[in-house]
């Protein structure tokens, strides 16, 4: 029989839970009762189990390290590739001020948000396994619905967007080799994207199989190295062009009224436009906490899940702003207001040095494999857990089969209603990217579409209610004031994003783009 995983529904595993409590029994595990008055109890739930957690679901094994992990797998993202071209837009006074903005309030909101994994009390109190509800326990009502839709929509985009960007980079390799074998001529080396989305899409359909969150934390410690190994290319390269040039490019207010770029001429309003994608940009590189519940949800306790989590989160952003200011910075360095490529790695040529550049981009594809899992999972085990309460006894949706694979003496565990679902969601997902293969637009209004309700929104609204904070007192002021100043630069992002959208969409041809 099955260990209860985490993210799958209860129905799935009634028979594990069955099993639990007789292992209880049968290991006679015995409960501590609650300690007297006066003795320390801070970090000792009252009902302690070596094997067990409050919840009655196997321990939790994750730490620190692990829950870091898996947020530098979910921050440091292909985000990171657009910055330079972000900042190139903003120029060098609001560029890295945005940034540093940005990691200040991502830190704060996610502070409020992992408070909120226990509903009440937050060492006893009862867990919320995924966002949803921690949304359900502490607002309840229509909000529930309206969370949920914004959290899973956005997900499917991440889907999109990682997509997309790991066919750009398994592309850039097939150039760069090619350009190195004809010496720089790159007439015979424009090719399709659309062949290295198909498969990134049978990987993701190889690896979505893996059945919950708490399974992907091996996949995430390679993914998070991986974002560190192409960041630091990036980073070198752009240190090395601007030792090169003898200097930093760039101006004060970013790209000129006027410059002309492969687009065209700079406009009055398409200056507007581009800083408020740069805002977007900015905002989808910071954007995790639609997951942070989930990977509060595997930290082991004590000491409690909150304490773990503000650590690696303090921990995870400060790692990766140094990243972002250090890649972005040295990005625009380089190239300066009119040459910042959408995605820095491109900006540096194919033919010299082409291997340092396969490297990266092999970094990429790696890291956005893993990535993919670690934003899917989550929507993934939703509808497996809706599905399970809307039909509890179909066996197609519940019951898991297990394959023994020859040589490796190793047991692969499936479920048909996963396996069919979870290539379809792939499918769907890959078909999309091929429609619409637009890197920085797509980055953008993900960006601005998820970081106001998922990011902000939400979190002080549960942690007012959590906390009982009562009206205008200063401190509910303050996180109104916060969560108001957030949705303008949300609304102004979106705009600035489909504006960018509809440009691209006047000279694009479906499942034609080339690289």
């Amino acid at each position: 029989m099955l260990p209860r995983s985490r993210t799958l529904p209860p129905r799935i595993h009634d028979s594990a839970l069955d099993e639990s409590r007789e292992a209880r029994s049968y290991f006679q595990i015995e409960t501590q009762p609650k300690t007297q008055q006066g003795s320390d109890t801070s970090n000792v739930p009252p009902e302690y189990s070596k094997c067990f957690d409050d919840d009655g679901r196997l321990k939790r094994t994750g730490t620190m390290w692990t829950a870091s992990s898996h947020i530098i797998t979910a921050v440091i993202g292909s985000g990171v590739l657009s910055l330079a071209w972000a900042i190139a837009q903003l120029g060098w006074i609001a560029g890295p001020t945005v940034m540093i903005l940005f990691a200040f309030v991502i830190y704060y909101t996610s502070g409020l948000l992992s408070d909120c994994y226990r509903t009440g009390d937050p060492i006893t109190g009862k867990r919320n396994y995924t966002y949803m509800d921690a949304v359900k326990s502490c607002l309840g009502g229509a909000k529930v619905k309206i969370c949920g839709a914004i959290q899973y929509l956005n997900l499917f985009g991440v889907a999109i967007g990682y997509t997309i960007a790991a066919s750009i980079s398994m592309a850039a390799i097939k150039k760069s080799n090619c350009l190195h074998a004809n010496k720089g001529k790159g007439d015979k080396c424009h090719m399709s994207t659309n062949m290295y989305m198909m498969i990134f899409g049978i990987t993701e359909i190889l690896f979505s199989q893996i059945p919950d969150f708490d399974q992907v934390w091996w996949l995430s410690i390679v993914a998070a190295v991986m974002s560190f190994t192409y960041s630091t290319v990036g980073l070198s390269l752009g240190i090395a062009q601007v030792a090169e040039n003898k200097g930093f490019r760039g101006s004060p207010l970013g790209i000129s009224i006027g410059a002309i770029t492969k687009a065209g001429t700079v406009t009055p309003t398409q200056k507007v436009w581009r800083n408020l994608q740069a805002l977007g940009d900015i905002a989808f590189a910071y954007s995790y906490s639609i997951i942070l519940i989930e990977i509060q949800d595997t930290i082991k306790s004590p000491p409690a899940e909150n304490t773990t989590m503000k650590k690696a989160t303090l921990l995870s952003i400060a790692i990766t702003t140094l990243f972002y200011l250090l890649c972005g910075c040295m990005g625009y360095g380089a190239f300066g207001d009119v040459e910042t490529p959408g995605n820095l790695l491109t900006g540096f040529g194919f033919y010299n040095p082409y291997w340092l550049l396969d490297i990266a981009n092999l970094a990429i594809v790696i890291h956005l494999v893993g990535a993919y899992q670690v934003y899917c999972q989550p929507l993934f085990a939703f509808i497996e857990k809706w599905a399970s309460k809307r039909w509890p006894n179909n066996e197609f949706i519940t019951h898991e089969y297990e394959a023994t694979i020859p040589l490796l003496s190793f047991k692969l565990k499936l479920n048909l209603f996963r396996l069919i679902w979870r290539t379809v969601f792939v499918i769907s997902t890959t078909v999309i990217s091929m429609l619409m293969p637009f890197f920085n637009d797509v980055v953008g209004i993900l960006g601005a579409f998820g970081f106001w309700p998922l990011t902000v929104y939400f979190p002080v609204e549960m942690y007012i209610a959590q906390k009982k904070i009562r009206r205008w007192t200063g401190r509910w002021v303050g996180l109104q004031v916060l969560s108001l100043s957030c949705l303008v630069v949300s609304l102004a992002a979106a705009c600035g994003s489909v504006a960018g959208v509809i440009l691209d969409l006047k000279n694009y041809h479906p499942f034609k783009s080339t690289y």
